[in-house]
């Protein structure tokens, strides 16, 4: 693998730096605050190609590899990790499992759409009883008028992550009778399908500006051609874009961990106690080159995912590793700035606060730090502890 990145990569990093410093930074706090992300900020990402990035120009992407994909969610975790949320998830999560599994029509009616920031997407896996045992989720598609018929949908799905923005539910249900993981096909359907409601939660602890929901499937009903790849088939089609997603919400936590390095190299050069800067007092110089270290160490991980991926080889335990440690790097990272800034890190007037309750739920999702710990694991020793 080649560090040095190439001429096109290394503009696309500063073209998401500038954006993520011009339009993102000076209203995140704000956001917070009011627990919504100014929605035009998706018609700017759109407009910068950064929606469509390793999509295919045919079907309205921008290309591009999954390094390049990687630098933008960085810059945008830097900036905001609600704002990243929203690429992951609509382009990291959805547009790339259609443009993997979806049909022709599938491909042609929502990649355009979804690259240009028209649409939005969103991942229907996680249940309010099923999140770490997704392959026992409960929401369940049944057959109306035999094979080829339309399919009605019941259930109940939480957490989603652009729930009430969203366009499509690339939604996960039960259509079979088998146990587990076998019986569980996916379906494109959208938001505005008769019977689906949706509520936005509230009161989150971070990630506030992001538009997170739960969704309500009663009696909703699709045609067969909204299914995508074959019956049966739609675990593994979560699990190939979670493999992958992973790798995007480790990106962002790198981008979280390299805010919260930047807002204590900053604060403690200015910042002076007993007649001098505390950035020249050995235990705040030590806090600081830990988070650097994190950061260093958290980058170059996701960065070997994103390599993987580009040469066609296996990573999906690479994306487990990426994901566990950056996302617990992103916490030490926050809380050491946090005690950089001393009390004036505990409010919210300073970035660092904000920084650590966003990377707090890093831990959790798309796959907790113990469910990772567990995949490697087998991994290494060929042993499931499932």
């Amino acid at each position: 693998m080649d560090l040095e990145l190439s001429q096109e990569q290394a503009a696309v990093r500063q073209l998401a730096k500038e954006f993520v410093d011009r339009e993102i930074v000076p209203h995140a706090a704000e956001w917070d605050r009011a627990e919504s992300i100014d929605r035009s900020v998706v018609k700017s990402l759109g407009d910068l190609g950064f929606l469509g990035l390793t999509i295919d120009e045919e079907y309205g992407g921008s290309g591009g590899d999954h390094l390049a994909y990687c630098l933008v969610t960085e810059e945008l975790g830097r900036g905001d990790s609600a704002v990243r949320g929203v690429l992951s998830v609509s382009l990291g999560l959805v547009a790339k499992s259609i443009a993997a599994w979806g049909s022709e029509e599938h491909k042609r009616r929502w990649l355009p759409r979804l690259c240009s920031g028209e649409a939005i997407g969103c991942f229907g896996l996680t249940e309010p009883g099923t999140g770490s045992d997704a392959a026992n989720l409960t929401t369940r598609a049944r057959r109306d008028g035999g094979s080829g018929g339309d399919w009605v949908i019941d259930g109940t799905k939480m957490f989603i992550t652009n729930g009430t923005w969203a366009d499509v539910v690339l939604l996960f249900a039960r259509t079979g009778t088998e146990p587990g993981h076998k019986g569980i096909t996916a379906f494109l359907v959208p938001t505005d399908t008769p019977g689906l409601t949706r509520r936005e939660i509230h009161g989150k602890l971070g990630l506030r500006g992001q538009a997170t929901a739960e969704l309500v499937l009663d009696g909703v009903r699709v045609p067969d051609d909204c299914r995508i790849a074959e019956e049966g088939k739609g675990f593994s089609v979560a699990m190939s874009a979670l493999a992958k997603g992973r790798m995007s919400v480790a990106a962002g936590c790198v981008g979280i961990a390299q805010a919260a390095l930047d807002a204590a190299v900053s604060y403690a050069a200015e910042r002076e106690q007993f007649g001098k800067p505390i950035a020249r007092h050995q235990l705040v110089q030590e806090l600081i080159s830990d988070i650097s270290v994190d950061v260093d160490a958290a980058r170059l991980l996701t960065w070997r995912v994103a390599d993987h991926i580009d040469r066609g080889l296996p990573f999906a335990t690479e994306s487990s590793v990426a994901k566990l440690y950056a996302s617990e790097a992103a916490v030490r990272a926050a809380n050491n700035a946090l005690q950089v800034f001393g009390g004036y890190g505990y409010i919210d007037e300073y970035p660092v606060g904000k920084l650590l309750r966003d990377a707090r739920v890093m831990t959790l999702y798309e796959g907790t730090s113990q469910i990772h710990k567990l995949l490697i694991g087998r991994s290494l020793t060929g042993v499931s502890a499932f």
